[in-house]
């Protein structure tokens, strides 16, 4: 039997979420500092051990824009290799409307401020944007792109707490 210690390291890309929250023509957006620089982004993060890709969505709007969502549907999984750390990336935007703010509570760590642009002001931000992805998935929204939220099952394990 081979150590588990010497046996290559399984290649895994980064999983995140995303959410395109619209109001009329702006969409909610978050400026964040990213390697010293400022960067502008749906509300996005990564996959958080144990919970669905549908919470992850959700939590991370909250936290990063105080801003309370209820998700509609998924608008689609996209593949990237990231510019910023070459590794690659696997993201799953959704479709999601604004429930509710809270304009006290604090933002994740780096983010700056949440703010709504519409699709032109975000064009506009070229090579700032965190990545091709925020368009393409703005795009994906206005193209009418849904698939069922139920199209991506959460099978909980017993294996967490």
């Amino acid at each position: 039997m081979a150590d588990p210690k010497s046996a290559p390291e399984v290649w895994r890309p980064h999983v995140t979420v995303a959410c395109v929250v619209a109001d009329g023509d702006r969409y909610l957006m978050v400026e964040e500092e990213v390697a010293g620089k400022l960067a502008y982004n749906q509300p996005a993060g990564h996959l958080d051990d144990g919970e669905s890709l549908h919470q992850a969505a959700v939590r991370e709007t909250l936290e990063e824009t105080g801003w309370t969502v209820e998700l509609q549907h998924l608008i689609g999984m996209h593949q990237w290799r990231s510019t910023e750390h070459g590794e690659a990336v696997l993201r799953f935007s959704f479709a999601a409307r604004a429930v509710g703010h809270d304009p006290g509570r604090p933002l994740d760590t780096g983010i700056r401020r949440a703010l709504w642009l519409t699709r032109a002001e975000i064009a506009d931000l070229g090579g700032r944007l965190r990545s091709p992805m925020v368009l393409l998935s703005i795009d994906a929204w206005l193209a009418g792109r849904k698939l069922p939220l139920d199209s991506l099952g959460y099978l909980p394990g017993n294996d967490h707490p």
